[in-house]
């Protein structure tokens, strides 16, 4: 039997064509993300997903790209081959799984730590709203990262959004607009998929090489970070 017909037939069941079954794959695997409360396509595609999750998997898995489906706070995300996802061990550590198609920076890597750090130190406090989120100041952030790993932001406006736009499509972060993070009382949400993002050994070994003198932990994770297989 030809695979499309195969498809097809576990697909009826499920309410779901062969193409929007192709789309919703083709969806996961551009944007490496999926999150419900994101837009009304995301909404859409979260739902048909949540239908055919077990064929998604079967998709997937023929390229060792892993699927971390958090049902609580109802987002979906991929994992590229070789990365440590939420509840497996893999042959590799990874300190960072994001996007399939592009590496953080160190800038953002820095970022990305930082904002971790924050959520979890939200989560201490009891400080985390009904979705999930931690709201959190811009100028905060940049004092604990001065504080913890001795960087600063991009001194440059342009170089600041485009850190910041990055972690919003990752689904990292929430925010209103550009302009909105240029204010001197700028706030933004971090969104409760930086504890998958990021591990807590990740965190742990920051932590230490902060105290190292010559390394930086922007430098220590960017080498371990998660892997461009486009």
């Amino acid at each position: 039997m030809p695979l499309g017909d195969f498809l097809e037939q576990r697909l009826e069941p499920k309410g779901v064509s062969l193409e929007e079954f192709r789309g919703l794959l083709i969806r996961l695997v551009n944007y490496g993300v999926l999150e419900r409360r994101e837009s009304q396509t995301e909404r859409e595609l979260y739902d048909r997903f949540v239908r055919v999750e077990e064929l998604v998997g079967e998709a997937l898995w023929l390229y060792g790209i892993a699927a971390h489906h958090d049902r609580r706070f109802e987002y979906v995300r991929l994992y590229p081959p070789g990365s440590r996802t939420p509840g497996m061990e893999s042959a590799e550590d990874e300190a960072f799984n994001g996007s399939l198609r592009v590496r953080p920076t160190q800038n953002e890597v820095a970022l990305i730590l930082v904002l971790r750090a924050q959520y979890d130190k939200a989560v201490r406090e009891a400080k985390i709203d009904e979705n999930g989120f931690a709201t959190e100041s811009l100028e905060g952030i940049a004092l604990a990262m001065k504080n913890w790993l001795n960087r600063s932001l991009p001194d440059k406006a342009t170089e600041r959004r485009a850190i910041f736009k990055r972690l919003r499509q990752l689904r990292l972060i929430d925010y209103h607009s550009d302009e909105e993070l240029e204010g001197s009382e700028a706030w933004l949400r971090i969104h409760p998929m930086i504890v998958d993002f990021v591990s807590a050994d990740a965190i742990e070994a920051a932590r230490g090489a902060a105290a190292a003198p010559g390394d930086t932990p922007a430098a220590m994770a960017a080498d371990g970070g998660s892997e461009d297989v486009s």
